[in-house]
């Protein structure tokens, strides 16, 4: 057997081995999630008939991307502070949390989500603050910073090391808590399954509530004389990452972790949201469920993304089970169609093993170089 379906195997085998390792994944009911939409912008409270759900919720989605700068838009809060505390995991594994090399104490930026449920832990947005190497800095430059977005269900130290490259090479950084996320997870949760889940209108309010969070600690980062700024996501905060960045245009500088221009796509197909989809599937098709969250699709967005002049790292795993590699393809043909200056890079892995030896160091140094560079 040639090497290359050897290795092709290997792979496939151990990425297999990290996406089933979890054994505390909740297959949770279907549901609209209507109670989720009552507070968006175009509802004011409105409800379908009864008969009408399926239609009404694809028609919002409509509404959605057609008005997104309204549905996006947000008051900026009053209440940032920097708070010093405990460095925590907050692990979510079913096995058990890895040992603590070092417990610290450092600061992290807090404030009131402009978008509020009915969970305070999660309106109260957290982000670790990691400012730059001064040494670094050059007189004169303007002040650089980067938005950090990790995974799903990532536990708070996740990403944490990319940031301290940053900041030894001069830049800024906050590592933000995603919706339901580590500190920001109701008590009721093990994992950040309200984050994504078969609730169709939670998904997408929850999706809402991390752009907005997002723009959020730009504002501050702008009151704290910051004037240059990009943003990494990896896996679903790629897509959160993306939709920020076509809705903000103080974003230049955007690397996407692990990429799909279908939000339901990799739900529907990918082994870590299995549960997930065994939960939708009984309820409706791929081609619903697709309309269903376009409001939360980057295909909704391309236009609107190209528009803006920005820079553009794209990251994706050749032997990807979660977002499968046809799926970033697209995104990567997308930039390339509409001309959009970025560059693509493919690691010979998997979307899990990207966070093992030695593939995380390869995607780390692909990440650091090109915004150190970039900006």
């Amino acid at each position: 057997m040639p090497l290359r379906k050897l290795y092709s195997k290997w792979m496939f085998r151990w990425e297999t081995k990290l996406t089933t390792r979890d054994t505390n994944r909740v297959e949770r009911p279907f549901e609209w999630g209507l109670d989720w939409m009552r507070g968006w912008p175009f509802v004011n409270g409105t409800q379908p008939h009864a008969a009408d759900i399926e239609a009404y919720v694809h028609q919002l989605n409509d509404q959605i991307v057609a008005k997104s700068d309204a549905f996006f838009d947000y008051k900026v809060p009053t209440d940032f502070r920097l708070e010093n505390r405990k460095v925590e995991r907050f692990h979510t594994g079913s096995g058990p949390a890895p040992k603590e090399k070092k417990i610290t104490h450092a600061d992290f930026l807090r404030f009131t989500s402009p978008v509020r449920t009915r969970f305070p832990e999660n309106d109260l947005v957290n982000a670790r603050w990691f400012p730059p190497n001064p040494k670094k800095v050059k007189p004169g430059q303007k002040k650089r910073a980067v938005i950090v977005l990790p995974q799903w269900n990532s536990d708070a130290i996740s990403h944490n090391a990319l940031c301290g490259a940053f900041s030894y090479f001069g830049i800024a950084s906050l590592r933000l808590s995603m919706p339901y996320h580590d500190i920001r997870m109701p008590a009721e949760l093990k994992r950040a399954d309200y984050a994504v889940s078969a609730n169709i209108g939670r998904t997408i309010d929850a999706t809402r509530q991390a752009i907005i969070d997002i723009r959020c600690c730009i504002d501050w980062l702008e009151q704290q004389g910051y004037e240059e700024f990009g943003i990494l996501g990896t896996s679903l905060g790629s897509c959160y990452a993306f939709l920020a960045s076509a809705h903000d245009d103080r974003i230049k500088v955007n690397v996407f972790n692990h990429a799909s221009i279908y939000f339901a796509d990799v739900v529907w197909t990918g082994q870590s949201t299995r549960h997930i989809r065994s939960a939708i599937e009984k309820q409706i098709p791929l081609e619903s469920l697709r309309q269903s969250w376009l409001s939360i699709s980057p295909v909704s967005y391309f236009e609107k993304f190209a528009a803006k002049q920005k820079k553009i790292l794209l990251i994706y795993a050749k032997y990807d089970l979660t977002f499968l590699e046809e799926f970033s393809v697209k995104v990567a043909e997308a930039f390339k169609e509409r001309r959009l200056d970025h560059k693509t890079v493919v690691l010979p892995c998997g979307h899990y093993t990207t966070g093992e030896t030695p593939y995380k160091y390869m995607d780390g140094y692909h990440i650091v170089k090109f915004i150190a560079q970039a900006f």
